[in-house]
């Protein structure tokens, strides 16, 4: 594959549907029109056929493919199924007991998928050519992770430590081997052609070609979330543990920003006070003409995103709990943080049964045991309610969390930049925001 090119992985499931919208090639034979591909016997099975590996070409560089029940927002709480149609080469492999569907394309092209994909191809221009370097720098630097990877010793990918206590884990795109990256939120969001259809798009990308964000003279890890919930995360609270001088723990403000940054969310009252009220910065904002432009029409039926609260019965949260760590704690007597990281977001929590005592952690690990899907964020506090009649039982009947952000609050918070958009902000000026000490490099 050229450096200039970059592997998607769409799909992994036992049987896959391809809708060929032209002539491709496959070990000789020319085709188009629907094709039923699936795993059987160790390999892909495809025209009578076991292969371990087989690669469709197109035979002009227009022609496109379509894939059938693609799932986006795996996990979330807006999962579903949708066609997809891409561009470029279809690699199949067989991949632990699924086949593994990759799109093979140029970056440039796949940079224009991403923004769009991201978010509405309709937002501003700066918010895009922003999002474009963004996107660009953490594909190069994932790339350049996965190809140093066999030089790297197996302990430094151990993404988690568990015992009979506790368990804490972190999710990154070192768990893929097969493929640059994956097509959904695990890396970042990549639809194909589905919603690629806007111009300003294509300017967005081609006006930032080539450029990324570095420090030194590595390209930078350019995290992003939807909404910091009005104060930006460290790298080492939500993935291994070290620190990035261009991911930096700020509030996302500019007046103010000394007055703020002296607030040590760490601390449990001030967190409380933080995350309980609705302090100024440029991601609080119920502008629906913004977040029409940012959001997708899945996204915007989240519109709680920069506080929100969530009620548990005592059966729900306990039965959660036994269903996502497979231990039983007994009634839930207490959800309490041990680390809070400098937005407030959890990243060491204890919870505390009848019967036994857990910690989880990181931040991602929390948001998925304390929701069917994710909670919207780790930063949040908790309040247990007792019945009336019941006030001398420790034992809550509910608890409310209430919570601050939606993601992980890492880098650039996508709604935030949309804002600091329309507010008159250049790119440029947007990435130094979110990633100060970095600077603006074009790399090709």
């Amino acid at each position: 594959m050229k450096v200039s090119e970059v592997s998607v992985c769409v799909l992994q499931a036992k049987e896959i549907e391809v809708v060929f919208n032209g002539i491709y090639a496959a070990k000789g034979i020319e085709l188009n029109g629907l094709q039923h591909i699936e795993y059987r016997d160790g390999n892909v099975f495809w025209n009578d056929n076991h292969y371990q590996e087989l690669v469709f070409m197109p035979n002009k560089k227009d022609n496109s493919f379509s894939i059938k029940n693609v799932i986006i927002g795996i996990n979330f709480h807006w999962q579903r199924y949708e066609t997809q149609t891409f561009k470029g080469v279809l690699k199949l492999i067989a991949n632990d007991g699924n086949v593994c569907a990759i799109n093979v394309l140029p970056i440039e092209q796949y940079l224009i998928s991403v923004i769009s994909s991201e978010m509405k191809a309709t937002s501003s221009l700066e918010l895009l050519k922003a999002h474009a370097v963004i996107s660009r720098s953490w594909l190069m630097a994932q790339k350049k992770k996965r190809k140093n990877a066999d030089n790297i010793s197996q302990n430094a990918f151990m993404s988690f430590v568990k015992n009979d206590n506790r368990l804490i884990r972190w999710y990154d795109r070192q768990d893929h081997t097969l493929f640059d990256v994956c097509a959904d939120d695990h890396c970042q969001r990549y639809q194909g052609i589905t919603r690629a259809d806007n111009q300003t798009v294509v300017e967005a990308v081609l006006q930032t070609k080539g450029q990324v964000l570095k420090y030194g003279n590595d390209i930078c890890d350019a995290r992003f979330s939807k909404c910091c919930g009005g104060m930006m995360e460290l790298f080492s609270t939500c993935w291994q543990d070290e620190d990035f001088p261009y991911l930096v723990a700020k509030p996302d403000l500019i007046n103010g920003y000394n007055q703020r940054a002296k607030i040590d969310l760490t601390i449990e009252n001030n967190a409380q006070n933080w995350i309980e009220t609705y302090p100024e910065a440029f991601c609080n904002t119920k502008d629906e003409r913004i977040l029409k432009q940012v959001l997708n029409n899945y996204d915007q039926e989240t519109t709680d995103f920069y506080r929100w609260h969530i009620k548990y019965s005592q059966k729900d949260i306990r039965d959660l709990i036994e269903e996502k760590t497979k231990m039983n704690l007994g009634d839930i007597i207490k959800l309490k943080p041990i680390k809070r990281g400098p937005s407030g977001r959890i990243y060491i929590l204890e919870i505390v049964g009848s019967e036994k005592s857990f910690i989880i952690g990181k931040e991602l690990e929390i948001r998925r045991t304390l929701s069917k899907s994710h909670l919207y964020s780790s930063a949040f506090t908790v309040k247990e309610l007792f019945n009336k009649d019941n006030l001398e039982h420790r034992v809550p009947d509910f608890f409310i969390l209430y919570g601050a952000g939606w993601g992980h609050g890492v880098g650039l918070c996508q709604i935030g930049a949309a804002v600091m958009a329309d507010k008159g902000f250049d790119y440029q000026n947007i990435l130094m925001h979110y990633y100060p000490n970095s600077c603006l490099e074009k790399i090709y």
